[in-house]
């Protein structure tokens, strides 16, 4: 089945794709994403796959998240989040311990996003959370993506203080890509219910970055956007 399902992802491929997302995902030297490796699928391709072979033994997951393939990691984390809507709840806790082993293996922004909230973040709704604290605090930017975008569900289920004390410990961080994510989820947040982003704002608006400040606002009336940047 693993081979079948190479051999198509193959197949899929496309060379003028794989040269524009190789840019777009800084594999250059010294980026962060220096080295992956990309065969050009888009990404409804590798979903059609994932779902075609959701049935893919976890071995065969794991060899796929191991893979220098872009694509292969990102199909074998889409198949993790359709065998984890599929099953009951014994396997779904070995899905996530899975996850959680073979996470770093996520290592691009992309390889979060599409699945974080969906997979972790529906698996801690109504659990503990303080896993998503170690991921904030962690040295690792992937680690600490995943700990902001896995809150997409909650605010999704509109439980917003989790996206608020992860945003807190993030508030400084001088990553681009989690500057970008912290604004994204708080914007994301105030769609739902703008008080609790006024009143983060009002709170951290005169330190939090730039980069951040400007995502968060978006969806602000221009009052409101004028009125932050101007002060920030």
């Amino acid at each position: 089945m693993l081979t079948q399902l190479k051999k198509e992802l193959k197949e899929y491929s496309h060379l003028d794709k794989a040269k524009v997302y190789a840019r777009f995902f800084k594999t250059g030297k010294g980026q962060y994403g220096e080295g992956d490796v990309f065969l050009g699928l888009t990404v409804p391709e590798q979903r059609i796959l994932a779902k075609k072979y959701v049935g893919l033994p976890l071995a065969d997951v794991k060899e796929l998240l191991y893979s220098k393939y872009h694509e292969h990691r990102l199909t074998g984390l889409f198949i993790l989040v359709y065998k984890f809507e599929k099953s009951d709840n014994s396997e779904r806790e070995k899905i996530i311990d899975f996850y959680i082993k073979h996470r770093h293996r996520g290592n691009n922004w992309d390889l979060i996003d599409c699945i974080a909230d969906k997979l972790l973040g529906k698996h801690l709704m109504d659990k503990d959370k303080s896993i998503l604290y170690n991921l904030a605090k962690s040295e690792s930017l992937w680690d600490r993506r995943i700990a902001i975008i896995t809150t997409f569900e909650f605010i999704k289920n509109k439980k917003f203080d989790d996206t608020i004390k992860v945003s807190e410990i993030l508030l400084n961080d001088k990553h681009d890509l989690i500057q970008k994510a912290v604004g994204w989820m708080l914007r994301e947040m105030g769609k739902r219910d703008e008080k609790p982003l006024i009143k983060f704002l009002d709170k951290y608006y005169k330190i939090m970055p730039r980069t951040t400040l400007r995502y968060a606002i978006e969806r602000l009336d221009d009052n409101k956007r004028k009125y932050y940047l101007k002060k920030n």
